[in-house]
Formats: C-alpha cells, sequence, structure tokens
C-alpha cells in the first residue's frame, strides 16, 4: 500500500487524538497540526472519499478500518523508532521529532527487522531491582 506522507501523519494524528480524548473533531487536528480549519475540512472530505475516516452528523471524525490499519502501522513505526533511540541516549524529544522523519521512508522489510532486533533486545535485558 503506497500512501502519502501527508495522509500518514494525518490518520496517524487522528488515532492519537481519539487514544487521548477518546473523540476527534476537525477543530482538535487543526490545534494538533497547526493547520488551518478550511484546511482540515478539506482533507478529511478527500479522506471521507477515500474510505479513510468517515463523520458524524455532530462533526466527530472516526477512522474507518482501512484508515485505522494505516494510522496503526504508521505509529507502530513511530513509538518503535522512538524508542530505539531514546535506548540509544537520544532525549525523547529528538526521539519522537526524528521518528516522525524515519518513519515514512523506512522499507517494510528494514522495519520488520529493526523492530524484531528491538523486541530481542528488550527481552534479552536483565531487569534492574531497585537499590535502597
Amino acid at each position: 500500500m503506497n500512501v502519502q506522507e501527508t495522509t500518514e501523519n494525518y490518520l496517524e494524528t487522528i488515532l492519537m487524538l481519539h487514544q487521548e480524548r477518546g473523540f476527534v473533531r476537525s477543530v482538535d487536528v487543526a490545534n494538533r497540526m497547526g493547520y488551518s480549519k478550511p484546511t482540515i475540512s478539506e482533507q478529511m472530505k478527500k479522506f471521507r472519499a477515500q474510505g479513510y475516516v468517515e463523520m458524524d452528523e455532530s462533526g466527530y471524525i472516526t477512522l474507518t478500518p482501512a484508515g485505522d490499519a494505516i494510522a496503526q502501522r504508521i505509529y507502530e513505526r513511530h513509538v518503535i523508532i522512538a524508542q530505539m533511540l531514546m535506548s540509544l541516549g537520544v532525549e525523547e524529544q529528538v526521539a519522537y521529532a526524528d521518528a516522525c522523519k524515519i518513519e515514512h521512508d523506512l522499507s517494510e522489510e528494514s522495519f520488520a527487522r529493526l523492530r524484531a532486533h528491538f523486541s530481542a533486545h528488550q527481552k534479552a535485558e536483565p531487569s534492574h531491582p531497585e537499590t535502597t
């Protein structure tokens, strides 16, 4: 599935807002992304036509299964890449900003390998009991 980076960013933002608030409106997306309300309204119209989002009569936005699949895929990349960078000592804010840049261009194969490596590394790390 070849989806534009802009589409991925919008859908990921909708997913994250829904996780944080339980609901999403166009104004929420506009505020989070720094775009004007008319820009967001136009984009939501396009996403409805593409089958990525639905909007109810009150203006609440929900992801369709197709939109959710894209959002979940890009969000997973974002979180795992950021966690990997932080495990290497990168500051959290920088790690999340860099992950946002990397998540869109990384191939499925490379990401799968990174995810598997990171997962194995996380399991292999011994836990450190608290010292008193």
